[in-house]
This record gives C-alpha cells, structure tokens and sequence, in this order.
C-alpha cells in the first residue's frame, strides 16, 4: 500500500518568515494525500493551558464547538465556555491562514465550518457501531447533505502528555468504492422529500449523499473489511498538524485526547482537479449523475 502521508518542514502558519515552506499542494491532497506538519504548533497561552483537561466539557458531546454567527459555545462547561470560545476562534483564524497559503486555488471559495476543541479521550468511548470512529469510514453526515461540497479539514494534537493521536488509513476511494457500491440499491423515489418535511435532514439529501451515507455505513458494519482491507497505521505526534479531505480518505481515530480541528467546505468545481471528487468518482462508477 503507497504511503499517502507527505511530511512538510514548515514551522510558520502564515507566508511570513523562513517556516512558509509548503505551497501550491492542492493535487498531493485532492488526490487522496495527507500534509502532515511535525513542526507546525498551536501554541496555547498560560492561561489556555489548563483547558488540556476533559473536565472543560459537559459531558454530553465528545467535542466544543461554535456555532452561528455569534460562535456560541456547544459542549462546554460553563465555568469554561469564553476561554474556549478564545482558544477556538484563534485556531480557526490560524487555520484559516494555513489552508490559503497551501491551496491558493482555493482562495474565495473555502467555507469555514464549526471549527472544534477535542478534549475526550479516544479509547474507552461507548457508542454504537455507525458511530464508531474507529472504525475505517469517509465522513459523511445523515443530517446535513453535502450535495458534493468536499470536507477539508486541518486536525492538530494538542496532547501534553506526549500522546499521538493514532489513526488508521485505508485504501484509495476509488477502491473503496468499487468494493461497496454493487451492494448498494438506489435511494427509493421521493425519499429525500420525506426526509426534509420531517425535518430528518436540514435540506434536500442528492443521490450522492445516500451513496455517501450507504458507504459510510456498509464499511463500519463490515468487521472483516476492517480488519483485512489495506490500511496502514498513521500517529500524529503532540505539536503536528495536519491536512487531509475526510470524505475521500479512509480513516479511523484509534487513540489520542485533546486535538483541534477546523473544517472547510468547497464545492467540487472549485477543485484543482474535478475528477478527483468523491462526486466525480462515484458518477464514473454509477454512469450516471448524482446531483
């Protein structure tokens, strides 16, 4: 299996000073790679550094996100939600920069999703099996379609106890899904109307959100893929960053606490490579369109 993680050098977040050394990297990651910066910190204040704690959370959501115009604060204790709300809203703002320094093509048309503070530990997590993060899966949301738009997300390990957050990762979408796909039936007419009026779905679900949600899903369940598909094991070491599209790249969380993530949305046609697109992929596969 090729190795699809592409270490980089830098040390600075911005094009400013002798650490900008990554750019134009838009095909390594539209064609299923991960950037990986060992060196490139998210440093925290003395005063942020106490928020390194599980306790900083309610104890109902497995992250701290914001939210809305107003960056509401979900997920957080209280006692806790402004200092957050400060910590995430400058990751969000160096994230940002990153990600138009490394992908200019994209500048003017990144979406920023709710960026999020990851303070609960991976290992010993109760959940069910669909939402078993680590679990091989390409993100997918049964809530909110995605009608295309691709998942860019910058993730960084803030751990101060020297743990990595350890992922695995899969094969290439295409083989993925040339696996699943002839198992899967087509979405029963008139469906994703049903949905939306039960307000199941907060807008119209395409055909390829249920192709997407039915992938996700069929490669949880499958016990023997997980354990047997090409993979390889990925740690993430405390002070990296890193880069990867999540709806194309199989992965699984299988250890780590305290992680920052922003997530960006972009329409395929705003790509590099159109092509390259789960969309892209799955209507190649199909023959036919999914929009």
């Amino acid at each position: 299996m090729r190795d699809i993680v592409q270490f980089c050098d830098d040390t600075s977040w911005d094009a400013t000073g002798d650490g900008a050394l990554t750019h134009d990297v838009e095909s390594v990651i539209e064609h299923g790679g991960i950037l990986c910066f060992p060196r490139l910190r998210f440093e925290l204040s003395d005063d942020e550094v106490r928020l390194l704690d599980a306790s900083v959370a309610d104890g109902k959501a497995k992250n701290i996100s914001l939210r809305g115009a107003g960056d509401g604060v979900r997920g957080a204790n209280p006692a806790h939600a402004d200092a957050l709300r400060r910590m995430i809203q400058r990751y969000r703002a160096q994230a940002t920069t990153l990600a138009e320094r490394l992908f200019p093509h994209y500048r003017g048309h990144l979406k920023p999703g709710n960026p999020s503070y990851r303070p609960v530990a991976v290992e010993g997590r109760v959940t069910s099996w669909r939402k078993d993060d680590t679990r091989l899966h390409v993100d997918s949301f049964p809530s909110n379609p995605m009608r295309g738009r691709r998942l860019l997300r910058v993730f960084h390990n803030l751990n101060p106890q020297g743990q990595p957050r350890s992922w695995r990762v899969g094969e290439p979408f295409e083989d993925f899904a040339r696996r699943f796909l002839p198992a899967i039936p087509r979405p029963l007419p008139g469906s994703a109307a049903v949905l939306q009026a039960l307000h199941i779905t907060k807008s119209r679900r395409s055909a390829y959100d249920h192709y997407m949600l039915q992938l996700h899903d069929r490669v949880k369940a499958d016990t023997t893929y997980q354990r047997e598909a090409p993979q390889q094991a990925v740690d993430f070491a405390p002070g990296t960053t890193w880069v990867v599209y999540s709806d194309q790249v199989l992965h699984a969380a299988m250890g780590g606490q305290f992680m920052m993530e922003q997530t960006f949305y972009l329409d395929p046609s705003d790509l590099l490579s159109p092509a390259s697109a789960p969309l892209a992929v799955l209507q190649q596969l199909l023959g036919r369109p999914l929009l």
